[in-house]
């Protein structure tokens, strides 16, 4: 449901605003419109800092969940206990000590990778002490390094060897490293590739790359600290917040009087608008007109549904908001969604496994995470039920396993063989329910008459659906008095077809009516037939998920020999037994991820796009945001 909006019209003197608008934040009731609003020049530090803090605030909270996160200092009985670090004394020391740290963690984390690939590459060149070959030097003895492939090595070392001193250093599959003895300025010419001589060993390499992994170590205690004044990072990301609203209020109030004046424009929600009304009253110099919101308006929605539909709220948000004016669709595309997600994924093992990750998300993810984990346990419990329905447990046949000598003879439904005709009445039924809430939106606010055409498709739909397409499905659904034959089907068609080509728009003439009326047939012919086909996909992402799991069971058991059976219980069993187990669960995971994420997209597309369509939903991109401080979040 989207809630009703009070609309103001502020006019007060330009020297009262701040405080007005500082009121205002207090009362935590009142959007003020700052459409349009461009930053300038002077504005665009602010936009940045906002984003860093929150950027800040995202990282420091992952940070705090993992287990880098706090002190560990050593008891008096030699055991390791966690101490929670001490904040910062403010917000803004916080952040620029994050800032700071973030820059040498990602500095200290380059160079490690540069030092762990300089190691690998000093390791062929063995253990040296760099200043024994700067002795040398010294002497007149340089060291020159080569590499070549190994097969030429052996080919021309001997004959190197008569020009030069060669030493062979190591050697792999493919490649020796050798070193040439000569002396400073001498050409060496042979097949091989010179390298530039190492300035360390691979030791000392090595131990640069664990000086920088304890320097590492050092800065996540640091973050530590900064992750435990997240609170404080946070409430001084709200007073950036604030100051961007007063900049985008001001930026965007009318002035008046040569600028004396200004005049705004705000937004609250219609029940809660006595107290609005109460602090207005308080300022005697502030004119303010009072109206509800219009539907041609830019109004800020506010979505306000019961514990079921508010979990897909998460879901529309995906999308876009409601105009306001209309009609919330959230509670109506909410059963639809839970059930398409249950039938993509399609299987009982699955969705309790997904349950589980809810709940655990649920007791471990926080206030953030509470909504996305109830809606992943409905989800969850949604396809638990469906895939029990189906016969399904982690790809095994349910229907198998008690005994039936096939799954038609049994009570679960063959999704194989009958689904298909049910995802495209699934379909249907949806969009003609879309169609219907479109009908009633209209009417409430047009009037009656103006759903004329679209009432006129939506009875020969329903006529059609109820006189062809159930008996077709279904030969027991057929309705006696309502076949292709019966009276009541025609007469039923014949209204519809009225409405549709001669009353679509009563205010016009009917000739020009019927042309308008064959033009949307041919349009509304061709948009519901690639509507319907669209729910093919829940057939077939539900098969295709289905299929997988079997093939990964198979595997299990084919490649490890336990197809066969245990004759007798040894060592080599318990091999087959640990190999089939790391298919079936690396297997079951990779199928489980992927469908998972296809049960997310694929309803989605199918709400936003089909039924979104024919529902006739009107989008709109601004929320309702009231001024607020930290005090009254």
């Amino acid at each position: 449901m989207i809630v009703k909006m009070s609309r103001y019209d502020f006019v007060l003197l330009a020297t009262q605003s701040d405080d007005f608008i500082a009121r205002l934040r207090e009362l935590g009731l009142v959007d003020i419109t700052t459409t349009g609003w461009e930053p300038q020049e002077k504005d665009r530090q602010l936009v940045v800092d906002i984003e860093q803090y929150r950027k800040a605030v995202e990282a420091l909270n992952a940070f705090a969940q993992s287990e880098e996160y706090g002190f560990e200092v050593k008891g008096a009985d030699g055991s390791v206990v966690m101490v929670e670090p001490a904040p910062f004394a403010s917000g803004k020391e916080a952040f620029e000590k994050y800032s700071e740290l973030r820059q040498q963690k990602a500095a200290l984390q380059a160079e490690v990778a540069r030092l762990e690939k300089y190691a690998d590459e000093l390791k062929p060149w063995g253990e040296f002490e760099c200043g024994a070959r700067e002795k040398l030097q010294q002497q007149g003895i340089v060291l020159r390094y080569f590499q070549t492939q190994t097969s030429t090595f052996d080919k021309l070392a001997e004959e190197w060897s008569a020009d030069y001193t060669v030493v062979e250093i190591s050697r792999d599959a493919s490649t020796t490293y050798f070193v040439v003895v000569t002396t400073a300025g001498a050409d060496i010419v042979i097949d091989a590739q010179e390298v530039k001589a190492p300035t360390m060993d691979s030791r000392t390499a090595e131990a640069e790359v664990e000086k920088c992994r304890q320097e590492l170590k050092a800065i996540s205690v640091e973050f530590s600290v900064c992750a435990a004044s997240v609170k404080a990072i946070e409430q001084e990301l709200d007073k950036l917040v604030c100051q961007l609203q007063n900049v985008k209020i001001k930026g965007t109030a009318s002035e008046a009087a040569d600028g004396a004046l200004v005049v705004m424009e705000g937004w609250a929600e219609e029940d809660k608008s006595a107290e609005v009304d109460k602090l207005l009253d308080e300022y005697s110099d502030v004119i303010y007109l009072k109206r509800d919101a219009e539907r041609d308006d830019d109004t800020p929605v506010k979505l306000k549904n019961n514990r079921f539909a508010r979990l897909f709220e998460l879901i529309g948000a995906m999308y876009a908001l409601p105009k306001y004016g209309t009609m919330d669709l959230t509670p109506f595309f909410a059963p639809f969604y839970m059930l398409f997600f249950a039938i993509c994924l399609n299987d009982a093992g699955y969705g309790a496994i997904l349950t589980l990750v809810g709940a655990l998300l649920l007791k471990k993810g926080g206030q953030s995470l509470k909504q996305a984990a109830w809606l992943t346990i409905f989800c969850g419990g949604a396809t638990t039920l469906f895939g029990f329905y189906t016969g399904s447990l982690f790809g095994m046949s349910i229907p198998d396993m008690l005994g039936y000598e096939s799954i038609a003879v049994s009570p679960f439904l063959d999704f194989q063989n009958q689904f298909f005709s049910l995802a495209l009445a699934l379909g249907v039924v949806q969009i003609l329910f879309g169609m219907f809430l479109n009908i009633c939106l209209q009417t409430k606010l047009f009037g009656f008459t103006s759903t004329f055409g679209l009432l006129g498709w939506f009875i020969i739909l329903l006529s059609g659906c109820l006189a062809v397409g159930m008996p077709m499905l279904n030969e027991e659904l057929t309705i006696s008095w309502f076949t292709t034959s019966s009276p009541a089907f025609y007469a039923a068609m014949g209204v519809g077809a009225v409405l549709m080509l001669l009353l679509n728009n009563i205010k016009r003439n009917p000739l020009i009516n019927v042309g308008s009326g064959l033009w949307d047939a041919y349009n509304n012919i061709t948009g519901l037939l690639s509507d319907v086909l669209s729910y093919i996909r829940l057939f077939a992402i539900g098969l295709s998920g289905g299929v997988l799991a079997q093939v990964f069971n198979s595997l299990a058991m084919g490649l490890t020999g336990l197809d066969a059976g245990i004759e007798s219980f040894g060592v080599g069993t318990v091999f087959q037994i640990i190999g089939a187990t790391a298919i079936l669960l690396i297997g079951h995971g990779i199928n489980l991820f992927m469908s998972a994420i296809s049960s997310f997209v694929h309803p989605m597309r199918l709400t936003f796009v089909e039924f979104y369509k024919n529902a006739g939903f009107e989008m709109t991109t601004r929320q309702f945001e009231p001024l607020t401080n930290e005090n009254n979040k």
